[in-house]
């Protein structure tokens, strides 16, 4: 998961800080270093760490913090509306065209993850702007890029527009923004080549489609997991054919998060999107004070509750609500709810937006996405009329299901009895609600 190593060292840091019940400039100073060394691991740029630093001890060293009575805090609030600061401020929104189609072209090395990110932007543009895209593939080197593009646009639902591999990218491009204009689309997403390594050839020809169709936004796509790399080829196409912003690819997997920090303060473009993981609505706008709370491990909270109102049914929700009340809660029901927590996205990801939660480190806490697939499989080796009223499974009923799922009968009797437990839990939470004085003395854990 990104960022975890940084933000266990920032962690262990800011304890040590808050610790003191008033800091000298040594322990300032000592503070900062290990900060420095935590965002140097983390593969940030050396320019960019140095600037941080003197930018927070000039603040740390004022009399805002030597003269609080929780200074420790005051230092991880500056550090927080620094970090902020440096990864662009604000959120950066894509810029759509006031009249006509709206036409991006994606740029990036080869392996980045270009093709996927069109799909994911297009279907996000579809999904929250109203918007009805059009890719185009313009990638006629990379052997199978044209048809790569069709089975991702198929996965979302967007319409592809390609002319083999014989035509010239920026003729392909032209075409298909007529294309779009004959078929009533307003956004076209241009998906060109790219290389294993930045060569003239590769950036000549970008200038000339970009020269040729003018589009409203260059977008750069880096993957993540490259580190300071990605910042290095994001100062080159930026230097190059100018770029507008950036998308930053894989910033779910097993990355420092060094690009993320150094991005926007060496290109002086900022971070639009992320993607999140495999799926094509794995895609989130990247929004600078929220990746800082993330980074110092204090949760990201709007986006948990935005993927909450985009994965949840808000009429299903009351149903349920009534269901609890009533001790009607089933199988049935709860196999839904674990479809809809699934659809938020990986459960890791999702533990790591709270606050206070470390996604990899959670001890007995910790949640088995295994275990959550075997038991969708017990459930739906369920009749209805099983899923409905548990009590009925028998041990001949449970041993069939057992084999229906590929699990074992223990693992049927265990998810049978916790069922129970949770549903007469809820019951009581609910008996509360409705007369907290008499529910209180029934609670199990007071």
């Amino acid at each position: 998961m990104a960022f975890e190593g940084l933000t266990e060292k920032l962690q262990q840091t800011f304890k040590k800080l808050r610790g003191k019940g008033k800091l000298s400039e040594k322990d300032v100073k000592e503070g900062m270093r290990e900060v420095k060394l935590a965002l140097l691991e983390a593969d940030v740029n050396f320019l960019v760490v140095k600037d941080f630093i003197n930018k927070v001890t000039e603040r740390a060293a004022g009399s805002e913090v030597m003269d609080s009575l929780t200074p420790g805090q005051q230092v991880i609030k500056i550090v927080n509306q620094q970090l902020v600061e440096l990864m662009g401020g604000t959120s950066s929104k894509p810029v759509f065209s006031s009249r006509g189609i709206t036409k991006i072209m994606l740029v990036g090395l080869q392996g980045a993850g270009k093709t996927t990110a069109a799909a994911k932007l297009a279907k996000y543009f579809e999904k929250h702007n109203g918007k009805h895209p059009l890719m185009v593939a313009c990638d006629i080197y990379r052997p199978a890029a044209v048809k790569q593009l069709h089975v991702v646009g198929d996965k979302a639902g967007i319409p592809v527009f390609s002319m083999g591999e014989k035509i010239k990218p920026s003729d392909i491009a032209k075409a298909g923004i007529a294309e779009a204009e004959k078929s009533g689309r307003d956004v076209v997403i241009l998906d060109t080549a790219g290389r294993l390594h930045i060569d003239d050839t590769l950036m000549q020809e970008l200038e000339d489609m970009k020269n040729k169709i003018k589009p409203d936004q260059v977008l750069l796509v880096v993957d993540a997991m490259t580190g300071q790399d990605a910042v290095n080829v994001a100062e080159s196409f930026n230097g190059r054919i100018g770029i507008d912003g950036v998308i930053l690819t894989k910033l779910d997997g097993d990355t420092r998060g060094g690009a993320a920090i150094s991005v926007k303060a060496v290109t002086g473009k900022p971070i639009i999107f992320a993607g999140t993981g495999e799926k094509v609505e794995d895609i989130e706008p990247f929004h600078p004070d929220r990746m800082a709370s993330r980074i110092l491990g204090m949760g990201d909270v709007l986006t948990l509750i935005e993927k909450a109102q985009q994965g949840f049914d808000e009429k299903k929700a009351l149903e349920l609500n009534r269901k609890l009340k009533s001790q009607q809660f089933t199988l049935e029901d709860f196999l839904e709810q674990l479809g809809q927590v699934k659809n938020m996205g990986p459960i890791d990801q999702i533990m790591g937006m709270i606050p206070g939660m470390k996604a990899g480190k959670m001890g007995p806490m910790e949640i088995d996405e295994k275990e959550l697939a075997r038991i969708e499989a017990i459930i739906k080796s369920m009749t209805p009329e099983e899923r409905r009223e548990p009590s009925i499974i028998n041990g001949s009923r449970r041993k069939r299901i057992a084999a229906g799922s590929g699990t074992r009968i223990q693992q049927v009797n265990r998810l049978i009895k916790q069922f129970e437990q949770t549903r007469k839990l809820m019951k009581q939470f609910s008996d509360m609600g409705k007369n907290p004085r008499k529910g209180k003395p029934g609670f199990p854990f007071m």
